[in-house]
C-alpha cells in the first residue's frame, strides 16, 4: 500500500521583497505606455512630515497664533499655510511652480481638497497677510521647537549661535532694494537677509528680510534679542560667532546682557591698526599664521575693553611699478596681512580661532536655504509679501533639521550628528513612488519593495507615530538624549 496524498494542488508562489524576477523587465523605445494610472504620487515622503506636524499640533497652533482677519473660500488660512510650506519643502518655492503640483494626491490629500487654487489666490492670499504674520510665523517656529526638542529628546543645554548674513540680488522695481555690499554683482539693488543658525542640529533660530543697506547697531541688538527669545527654555549656556558685519557697541551690550560668551571678528579702523603695531607678538606655531599677539583695548563708543586677538601673516613680495604710489590698507600692509578677533573668553588663542572657524557651516547652511529652499525666490516686489514669504521658506527649511533629529541614532552626540541638505533627503527619503489605495473606508499608502532606506522609514514612522502629550510636554520617543 502507498502513502500518497490523492489530491495535491499547486504549490505557493514565493512572496516578499527578497523574491527575485526571473528575468530583467526589458524596456525600450518600443514600450507601450499609458496614462491610466490613479492616485500614483511621486512624493511619497510626505507622510513622515504629515505625521510630525499632526503629532506636534501643528493645525492648532497655527490656527491660535496667527491672526489673519481676511475669509477664505477656495481653503482655509491654515491650508494656505501649509501649502506654501509643503510646496516649498519638496522643491517649488515660487508660486507659479504650485500649478505643476495642483492635483497631486499626495499634497492634495494632506491638505483635504480635491485640487489646489491658481496661483493668483495664492498670490492675493500672501498679500492680504500683514507685517505682523513674520513675527507670528517666527513664535509658531519657536513654539514647534520646543516641542520637537520634547519629543526627539534632545537634551541640549549649551548652543552655539552662528549669525550672518547674505546678498540677494534683484532686478527691477523692488521695494527696500538698495545699492550696497554685493561683492558678485557690485552696484545691483539688493536684499541683505540677517539669519542665525545653531550649529549643533543646524536649526534656523531666527532672522529677518532686511533692505541692501548693512545692518545698524540697534538693528543688530533688536535682531540678537528675537535669537535669545526663540531659545528652548532648557539652554542655559550660549556660545555665539560672528563675522565683521556685526562688530559694533550694540551687538557686544546685547550679547553681554544674555551672558554669551562670543567671538566676533573685528572690523578695520584706524585705532585698531595702531594698537597692532604697538602690540607685542610672538610665533604662534599652533595656527596657520606666522605672529599672534593679544591686548585689552576699548573702541570707540563702547562701555568697557574687551580682550582682542590677531594673526598676522606674511604677505609673498609683489614687483611694484614706478608709477605706483604706496598704499597702506587697513589691517593689511606692504609686509603683513591681518586677522583681528574680539571676545569676552578665556581660552588660549589657538583654540578661540579654531572655534570662530567652524563658523563656516554657517554659510553652507545659508547656501541651503537660498538654493534647496528657495529663500532668494521672492514672489513679489511688495516688501510685506516678501516679508512673510521669507519665514514660510524658513519653516520649511526646519522642517528638514527636525525630521533629521527624529532620524538620529539613539547613541547619536552632538559631536558624531551628521547633517543630511534638503536636495539629499528629497532623494533618500521624499522623492517616493507610492500607490494611494482607499478600501473599505479606511485610506493607505503603498511603497516600492526595493525602496533601500525601509528599515529607517519604518524606524521614523514608529517614532513619529509614538509621539504623545501630557498637556504642554511632549513624552521623549527616544530613551537616550541628544547631548553635546
Amino acid at each position: 500500500m502507498k502513502n500518497r496524498q490523492q489530491d495535491s494542488g499547486k504549490k505557493r508562489a514565493q512572496q516578499g521583497a527578497d523574491t527575485t524576477q526571473s528575468e530583467p523587465y526589458n524596456i525600450g523605445a518600443a514600450t507601450p505606455y499609458d496614462f491610466e494610472g490613479k492616485n500614483l504620487t511621486a512624493y511619497g515622503g510626505l507622510l513622515p512630515v504629515a505625521t510630525m506636524l499632526e503629532r506636534l499640533r501643528f493645525q492648532q497652533l497655527v490656527e491660535e497664533t496667527l491672526t489673519v482677519k481676511r475669509v477664505t473660500r477656495a481653503m482655509s488660512m491654515y491650508q494656505f499655510i501649509l501649502a506654501m510650506v509643503l510646496a516649498a519643502y519638496v522643491g517649488f518655492s515660487r508660486l507659479y511652480h504650485l500649478r505643476f503640483v495642483a492635483r497631486e494626491p499626495m499634497l492634495t490629500g494632506l491638505l483635504k481638497v480635491l485640487r489646489l487654487p491658481p496661483q493668483c489666490t495664492f498670490w492675493r492670499f500672501l498679500a492680504s497677510l500683514h507685517l505682523g504674520i513674520a513675527k507670528q510665523l517666527l513664535e509658531v517656529q519657536r513654539c514647534l521647537r520646543e516641542r520637537v526638542w520634547q519629543a526627539a529628546n534632545v537634551g541640549l543645554t549649551a548652543v552655539t549661535l552662528d549669525t550672518d548674513t547674505t546678498v540677494h540680488t534683484l532686478f527691477g522695481h523692488q521695494m527696500g532694494t538698495r545699492k550696497g555690499y554685493n561683492p558678485k554683482n557690485k552696484g545691483k539693488k539688493s536684499f541683505q537677509p540677517i539669519l542665525t543658525f545653531l550649529a549643533e542640529t543646524r536649526e534656523y533660530i531666527s532672522g529677518e528680510l532686511h533692505n541692501g543697506d548693512r545692518p545698524t547697531g540697534p538693528e543688530i541688538a533688536r535682531h540678537l534679542k528675537s535669537v535669545f527669545g526663540a531659545l528652548p527654555p532648557q539652554v542655559e549656556t550660549i556660545f555665539a560667532r560672528a563675522d565683521s558685519g556685526f562688530y559694533c557697541g550694540d551687538a557686544v551690550a546685547a550679547y553681554e546682557g544674555r551672558g554669551v560668551q562670543f567671538i566676533l571678528s573685528a572690523r578695520k579702523t584706524a585705532r585698531l591698526v595702531e594698537e597692532l603695531k604697538a602690540a607685542v607678538w610672538k610665533p604662534s606655531p599652533r595656527t596657520d599664521a606666522d605672529g599672534q599677539c593679544e591686548f585689552f583695548y576699548q573702541p570707540e563708543g563702547w562701555d568697557k575693553s574687551y580682550r582682542f586677538l590677531a594673526l598676522r601673516y606674511k604677505k609673498k613680495p609683489k614687483p611694484a611699478t614706478a608709477d605706483e604710489p604706496e598704499q597702506y590698507q587697513l589691517f593689511d600692509t606692504l609686509e603683513y596681512t591681518y586677522r583681528v578677533f574680539v571676545t569676552n573668553m578665556k581660552r588660549a588663542i589657538d583654540l578661540l580661532v579654531w572655534f570662530y572657524d567652524q563658523r563656516a557651516g554657517a554659510e553652507n547652511l545659508i547656501k541651503e536655504a537660498n538654493n534647496d529652499a528657495g529663500l532668494a525666490a521672492y514672489p513679489s516686489g511688495r516688501w510685506l509679501m516678501n516679508c512673510n514669504h521669507f519665514q514660510l521658506v524658513m519653516l520649511a527649511y526646519n522642517l528638514n533639521c527636525w525630521l533629521m533629529v527624529f532620524h538620529r541614532e539613539e547613541e547619536a552626540k552632538v559631536d558624531t550628528l551628521k547633517h543630511t541638505t534638503l536636495a539629499t533627503a528629497r532623494l533618500r527619503f521624499l522623492f517616493l513612488a507610492a500607490k494611494i489605495w482607499r478600501h473599505a473606508g479606511r485610506v493607505g499608502i503603498s511603497y516600492s519593495d526595493h525602496y533601500a532606506e525601509q528599515g529607517i522609514f519604518q524606524r521614523l514612522m514608529d517614532r513619529l507615530r509614538a509621539i504623545t502629550s501630557e498637556g504642554p510636554q511632549f513624552r521623549p520617543v527616544l530613551a537616550v538624549a541628544l547631548t553635546g
